[in-house]
């Protein structure tokens, strides 16, 4: 069973509990509320979307229903693919996101669907009453529209859905587990895709990107840009309600602890840096070159499920050098942004 992958970090929500928010609405009730809820759905086995057969041309295959307020999945169908705008924002923005992926993952990797075999792209809106997150759940993916005074509608990030999707990829490709170092290897693989289908879909150049995962969330009052910047991991919010951003960006802070799954929201912020060094060193369009890398990466047959940070940067250098050559400047940039993250490829 696949695990049920989640936007918002478990420590983000138990700030907002721990708070007592001076809002208006319990907004930490509703924290209260989601983390429960997400502890429900951990248990769960979501039903399994079909792969399309026979159809005669790749292409997505979309369908966005609506939870209406409550939590018994899938909901009400509210647009399926080839339909026009529902006029519903939440039904209408997911739709569009859900199309920016399969377009990123076909374009830049040729890549069809999560599975690469043109799975179909479920996914809920509206889901609970202001739910303060977005996951993926294994087989779909699910929107909150947030409470409206810390967090919006999560199907406004275009990274968020990217990012929520690409736990579908790492599934069917290195299915890395949930924990610890390759935990944060799993939600790292997850910021970088969200990010190159941001830039992809604006057709930004590496330098010219934000490089943050969930912009646009926060809500007015509150002190933040994002959930996490993957240029800059630890200054993504610094908030009297929220507290400071705990990511580290080098391995001599690498944070040990047994919440958040072993920390892999915390640490995915080491391997985010050193993805930025390296596809900044480059230049031009994030996934032409390394976003090759890493995908390449992620389907090398000899990349363990159990990886740690030195054997998934030992096995970029290896996708580096069988991509692009030996002594290549694709290997030198990949090699100086582990460099620059403090971690040493265990080759």
């Amino acid at each position: 069973m696949a695990p049920r992958c989640s936007i918002v970090p478990p420590y983000l929500l138990s700030r907002l509990v721990e708070a007592g928010v001076p809002l208006e609405g319990d907004v930490a009730a509703l924290a209260t509320r989601t983390l429960a809820t997400d502890v429900r759905l951990r248990a769960e086995r979501p039903e399994r979307a079909r792969a399309r057969i026979g159809r005669p041309e790749p292409g997505p295959q979309r369908t966005v229903d609506d939870a209406q307020g409550g939590t018994d999945l899938p909901g009400r169908t509210a647009r399926r693919e080839g339909d026009p705008p529902s006029g519903d924002v939440a039904v209408d923005e997911a739709y569009d996101g859900l199309g920016a992926t399969w377009t990123m993952l076909f374009e830049a990797f040729e890549r069809d669907s999560l599975d690469d075999a043109g799975r179909p792209l479920p996914a809920t809106v509206h889901y609970g009453d202001r739910y303060d997150n977005a996951f993926w759940d294994g087989e779909r993916m699910v929107f909150g529209d947030g409470d409206g005074q810390v967090f919006g509608r999560f199907t406004a990030s275009v990274s968020v859905i990217g990012h929520e999707l690409a736990h579908g990829v790492v599934q069917y490709t290195a299915d890395l587990v949930y924990r610890g170092q390759p935990g944060a290897l799993n939600e790292h693989v997850a910021d970088v895709v969200g990010a190159l289908v941001e830039q992809h879909a604006a057709r930004q150049r590496a330098e010219e990107a934000t490089w943050l995962i969930g912009a646009g969330l926060f809500q007015p009052g509150i002190d933040g840009v994002a959930l996490r910047s993957m240029a800059a991991p630890g200054t993504a919010y610094d908030d009297p309600l929220l507290g400071r951003d705990p990511q580290p960006a080098h391995y001599d802070d690498y944070v040990v602890t047994d919440e958040d799954d072993g920390g892999v929201h915390l640490n995915s912020g080491i391997p985010n840096r050193a993805f930025h060094l390296a596809a900044t060193a480059l230049g031009g369009f994030a996934w032409e070159r390394a976003g090759l890398v890493w995908y390449d990466a992620l389907r090398d047959p000899g990349l363990s499920r159990e990886a740690d940070f030195a054997a998934f940067a030992a096995t970029t250098l290896a996708a580096a050098e069988a991509r692009f050559g030996a002594g290549s400047e694709e290997v030198d940039a990949v090699a100086s942004g582990w460099a620059g993250v403090g971690v040493e490829p265990d080759r």
